[in-house]
C-alpha cells in the first residue's frame, strides 16, 4: 500500500515538475529511440498478442515518457516487451528520449 502512494507521488511529481530539457541530448535521445520508433512509430500498428494498437508517442509530454520508462523499468507498469526495452536504459537515456519525442510535437495517432 505505502509503496502505491509512493510510487503515485512520483509519478506525479514527475508530470508536473520541470526538468532541464535544455540538459537533454536531442541527438542522443533520437539515436535512442530508433529503436522504439519500430513499433511506436508506425501508424496504427497493432501488437500481435494480446491484440492492441500501439501507441504513438511523437509529441507526447516529456514528464509523461519519463514517467512510463521508469515504470517499465521497475516493473510497477507490466509489458515484458517495455520492460526489456526500458531495463537497457540509463536515467540519462530517458531522459533524452523523453525530452526528444516530446520535441517531436504533432498528432500521437
Amino acid at each position: 500500500m505505502l509503496y502505491r502512494i509512493l510510487q503515485a507521488v512520483l509519478l506525479a511529481l514527475m508530470l508536473v515538475s520541470p526538468v532541464a530539457a535544455e540538459d537533454a541530448d536531442l541527438e542522443q535521445g533520437r539515436t535512442v529511440a530508433f529503436t522504439c520508433l519500430g513499433c511506436h512509430g508506425i501508424p496504427f500498428h497493432t501488437n500481435v498478442y494480446p491484440t492492441y494498437f500501439v501507441p504513438r508517442i511523437k509529441g507526447q509530454t516529456e514528464g509523461y515518457i519519463r514517467a512510463a520508462l521508469h515504470a517499465y523499468r521497475d516493473g510497477s507498469r507490466r509489458h515484458p516487451t517495455m520492460h526489456a526495452q526500458a531495463n537497457t536504459l540509463s536515467d540519462e537515456d530517458i531522459r533524452n528520449v523523453a525530452v526528444y519525442f516530446a520535441s517531436l510535437g504533432g498528432s500521437r495517432r
